[in-house]
């Protein structure tokens, strides 16, 4: 027992301990980890607070306890690599975010999302790097470059959606659900591509050809991974279909997903790609198709390893962030003073605040007149101050991306670097904490709940097969459909009148019928009715 406890120590404060100093973190972590799944599962009626609070406290717990044993020399376990958490962390996350999406309300509300988690990440980094390039010399801290100010605006632009979602209910605000799902991911996407963009900038040669510049490498890296993400899940669909793993063995049909999940990440990653928008895509595509020619075992089996995986890899970032909180190293190399702090921290959340709110009420505003008279469920301003709030919160990636941009390792001697790393900490810290501890009464005054709600919304889905939704398209239509000319131009004219009134619905019914037709015949799943 002695001989343990020196080795805690050992670990704590960084001595050499070899493999058993190794040994030893990864025992210790390993125990924190499941304490967090105790305690969020002791913690589960409570709506003001999720894993992410609870990974956040306990990791500060553990940090002090370290901090103490190491005699103010250490507070985490193990050392931080940004690389590790793009690599082996980040992939199960974005992937069952993909998987477990709900498909036919993401493309339902598929130009919505996008404008939130595109166009809304272009206009807040804009807001968040301009802002910080003006006040941060204000409050007597200005030593970074241009690149830097445009990074912190993708940093700060990362969003994390889990407390607003923990207390949304999807049965009564179906798309207001869907939506805040649906822009955290595209969001981390789109931040992580164009924080990607934004590092291989050579301010001194583009000049005032930077934005241009940022938004065709950020286009490019869309697209490709984008398109890789489909083809690999698309192949993984065709190969399962065609070989029929299920006959001979379950545990190969998971394996096979889950590689072929994995593989997407890291070919996109050695392509020079966006290994985020390639999983995710992959992801959807898989759960559209492949999941469907696998066996009814292999289904159960893939969807709770996938959120297994995602919720351990989520946990595990936030108990982390809650230990390095306490990290001396960082805090002693930074020489910003408290009121510098304190003018930083400021000064980020209001940019924050305003970045958010510049785009989320335009947006829904604009939303709402292009979908007219026929969209059953507008964007209210309540549903608009929720889905402006649900964005606050700042989570892992946040701290990965400013990990990745000013450390080396998850160290830095530079005293600025240290400065942001630290600055980035607080305000992960202050949002998930105090604005996710405000979620619960927040969601409860804006949206209270309704009695008989879910009857009356059971047809809101895209996915219903009402009459009233499966609308006839003359295009599609059988030849018993086309007797006579006149008919056909009536439907037309009908129909394309329809399109330009609903066309996000519009749309999705012709890729429904085509993909019945040809797609789903040779990569598999079930036809619609």
């Amino acid at each position: 027992m002695a001989a343990w406890w020196e080795a805690l120590v050992a670990a704590a404060v960084g001595a050499p301990g070899g493999s058993s100093g190794t040994v030893v973190s990864i025992c210790v972590f390993t125990a924190v980890l499941c304490l967090c799944l105790v305690a969020g599962h002791l913690l589960e009626e409570q709506k003001w607070v999720n894993e992410s609070i609870t990974a956040l406290i306990i990791g500060c717990i553990v940090g002090a306890i370290i901090f103490l044993l190491s005699k103010g020399r250490n507070s985490h376990i193990l050392r931080f690599d940004e690389q590790l958490f793009f690599i082996y962390v980040l992939p199960p996350i974005i992937f069952n975010a993909g998987f477990q999406v709900k498909k036919k309300q993401f493309f339902h509300n598929f130009m919505t999302i996008m404008s939130f988690g595109v166009f809304g990440v272009f206009i807040s980094v804009g807001i968040v790097s301009a802002g910080c390039y003006w006040l941060f010399p204000k409050v007597g801290f200005g030593k970074l470059d241009a690149v830097d100010y445009l990074a912190l605006g993708a940093i700060f632009s990362s969003t994390d959606t889990i407390c607003t979602l923990k207390v949304i209910n999807q049965d009564e605000t179906p798309r207001l659900y869907s939506l805040v799902f649906g822009e955290g991911v595209v969001n981390d996407a789109t931040a992580v591509v164009l924080f990607n963009a934004i590092k291989n900038l050579d301010i001194s040669q583009l000049k005032g050809m930077v934005a241009l510049k940022v938004i065709s490498d950020f286009l490019y890296l869309f697209l490709t991974s984008t398109i890789l993400g489909i083809s690999i899940g698309l192949s993984t669909a065709f190969v399962l279909k065609a070989l029929y793993f299920g006959r001979h063995s379950t545990d190969r049909e998971v394996a096979l997903i889950a590689l072929m999940a994995y593989l997407s990440y890291m070919l996109a990653e050695l392509l020079k790609l966006s290994g985020i928008l390639t999983v995710f895509f992959c992801g959807i595509v898989m759960s559209h198709y492949a999941w469907h020619n696998v066996t009814e075992s292999s289904r159960i089996t893939t969807r709770h390893i996938f959120a297994t995986s995602s919720f351990i890899a989520e946990t595990f970032i936030f108990l982390y962030v809650g230990m390095d909180a306490l990290d001396i190293d960082k805090w002693k190399t930074s020489e910003a003073s408290f009121n510098t702090y304190i003018g930083i921290f400021g000064v980020v959340i209001l940019l924050v605040l305003l970045g958010r709110a510049a785009f989320v009420f335009p947006i829904s505003i604009l939303s709402n007149i292009l979908s007219g008279s026929s969209e059953r469920t507008p964007i209210t301003f309540k549903h608009q101050v929720v889905i402006w709030w649900a964005g606050l919160m700042r989570g892992a990636v946040s701290i990965a991306l400013a990990y990745n941009q000013f450390t080396f390792s998850g160290v830095t001697s530079d005293p600025v670097h240290a400065t942001i790393i630290t600055s980035t900490i607080i305000v992960v810290f202050f949002t998930t904490l105090v604005f996710g501890f405000l979620t619960g009464p927040l969601i409860s005054a804006m949206l209270p709940h309704r009695h008989g709600a879910r009857a009356l919304t059971r047809g809101l889905s895209t996915g219903s097969n009402s009459p009233n939704d499966d609308f006839t398209l003359p295009f599609l239509s059988t030849d018993e459909d086309a007797s006579g000319s006149g008919i056909v131009l009536e439907q037309a004219k009908r129909s394309i009148s329809m399109m330009l009134e609903r066309p996000v619905h519009t749309v999705h019914i012709y890729w429904r019928k085509f993909d019945d037709k040809f797609m789903r015949p040779i990569f598999g799943g079930p036809r619609s009715h």
